[in-house]
C-alpha cells in the first residue's frame, strides 16, 4: 500500500512528522510506503500518484487526466474543508473516495470574528497606533468607542461557525439575528435567534458578519446593492469566503460612511497585492490574513482528522470517517 502526501510546495512546508506518525501506527504499512512529493506539474505529480492508493492533499487541482491514470487510487484525504478544486463527477466514476476535513477550527474564527467586533467598537488599532508611533496617551485620542451590548449583529449564514458567533455575541449581550435560508426556524428560536431575511438585516443590523459557505449563488453577494440599504452605518466583518464581498463597492461603502468600519480575514484573492490595496491605511479597517482557523489547537486537529478519514477508509471503519463527500462511492466499496 501506497499513501502519497502532495501539494504545492508552500504548502508542504511543514514537518510531517505527526502525519506519518498515525499512518505509521494504525495502518499495516512501513515509512518507505509514504512517499512526501511537492507539487510541480501534473505530468511529473502523475509519475508519483499513478500507482499510490491514498493521496492526501489539500489545494491539488484533481480531475479526469488524473484518475484516468491512477488505477490503484481509493481514496483522496482533503486537507481543508473546501474541495472545490477535486472533480466530483470525476471521482464517482473512477470510484474514489473523496474525504475532507468537515469541522476543525470553529472555536478559533468564532473567536477571531469576535475579537475582531471588540477592536472595531472599542477603537483598538487606532488606539495602539496612537501610542506607539505618535506616544499619545489619552483615552480621547480614538473614539467615539461604542458599547456592544444591545447591539443588533446579523449574522449571514447560520453554519457551525455562524452559530458559535451568534452564541458568543450573545455573551455580549448582543442582540442575534440571522440570515439562512435553509436553517430551520424552530431551531434559531432554541439558539435565541431570530431569523430574518436579507432585507431586514441590512436596514436593522448595527453589526454585519458573513459566515456564508462558498457557492455560485453568493459570489458578490455584498454588492453596492447592499452595502447601499444599511441604514445604520453598521460595522462589517467578512471572516467567510472573500468572493462573498464585491472590494470595489465596499470601499465605496468606506468612502461614503454608509459603513462606519470593516475588518476582513479574506480578500478576493488568496496572494493579494497588498501596497496599493484601498483598504489599507484606514483607521476604521482591520485585516487579517486569513488567519481566523490559525491555532496549535486547529492544526494538529486538521491533520489528525485528515489522517484519521484515510485510515479509517482502509481499515473499513466507514463510520468514523468524519466527512464523505461522495456517499456513492462507498456503498460501490461495501457492496464488493
Amino acid at each position: 500500500m501506497k499513501i502519497l502526501i502532495s501539494d504545492y510546495p508552500e504548502e508542504l512546508n511543514r514537518n510531517l512528522a505527526y502525519e506519518k506518525e498515525l499512518f505509521l501506527h494504525q495502518l499495516p504499512i512501513q515509512e518507505s510506503d509514504i512517499e512526501i512529493y511537492p507539487y510541480r506539474n501534473e505530468s511529473e505529480f502523475l509519475e508519483h500518484v499513478k500507482d499510490a492508493d491514498a493521496l492526501l492533499t489539500a489545494f491539488l487541482p484533481l480531475g479526469e487526466s488524473v484518475f484516468s491514470k491512477c488505477e490503484k487510487l481509493k481514496c483522496i484525504g482533503i486537507n481543508a474543508t473546501g474541495y472545490g478544486t477535486v472533480d466530483m463527477k470525476a471521482a464517482e466514476k473512477y470510484n474514489i473516495a473523496v474525504c475532507p476535513v468537515l469541522e476543525y477550527c470553529t472555536s478559533e474564527v468564532a473567536e477571531h470574528t469576535l475579537a475582531l467586533m471588540s477592536a472595531l467598537f472599542r477603537n483598538l488599532k487606532t488606539y495602539m497606533e496612537k501610542v506607539e508611533q505618535e506616544h499619545i496617551w489619552s483615552y480621547q485620542s480614538a473614539g467615539p468607542n461604542q458599547r456592544m451590548a444591545g447591539k443588533t449583529l446579523a449574522v449571514f449564514g447560520l453554519g457551525r461557525i455562524g452559530r458559535a458567533v451568534a452564541k458568543r455575541a450573545q455573551a455580549f449581550d448582543m442582540k442575534v439575528i440571522g440570515v439562512d435560508l435553509y436553517f430551520p426556524k424552530e431551531e434559531a428560536e432554541k439558539l435565541g435567534i431570530t431569523l430574518v431575511d436579507k432585507e431586514y438585516a441590512l436596514t436593522h443590523a448595527d453589526v454585519i458578519t458573513n459566515h456564508m459557505n462558498q457557492t455560485k449563488e453568493n459570489e458578490l453577494y455584498f454588492s453596492w446593492t447592499e452595502f447601499e440599504k444599511m441604514k445604520q452605518k453598521p460595522f462589517f466583518l467578512n471572516v467567510g469566503r472573500g468572493s462573498a464581498v464585491s472590494e470595489e463597492a465596499l470601499v465605496h461603502a468606506l468612502d461614503t460612511g454608509k459603513i462606519r468600519g470593516a475588518a476582513l480575514d479574506v480578500l478576493k484573492s488568496e496572494a493579494p497585492e497588498l501596497e496599493e490595496n484601498p483598504l489599507l491605511g484606514r483607521e476604521n479597517v482591520i485585516l487579517t490574513p486569513h488567519a481566523a482557523f490559525y491555532s496549535e489547537t486547529s492544526m494538529q486537529e486538521l491533520q489528525r482528522i485528515t489522517c484519521e478519514n484515510i485510515i479509517f477508509f482502509f481499515r473499513g471503519e466507514y463510520e468514523k470517517i468524519q466527512f464523505l463527500a461522495n456517499p456513492t462511492v462507498l456503498e460501490r466499496v461495501m457492496e464488493k
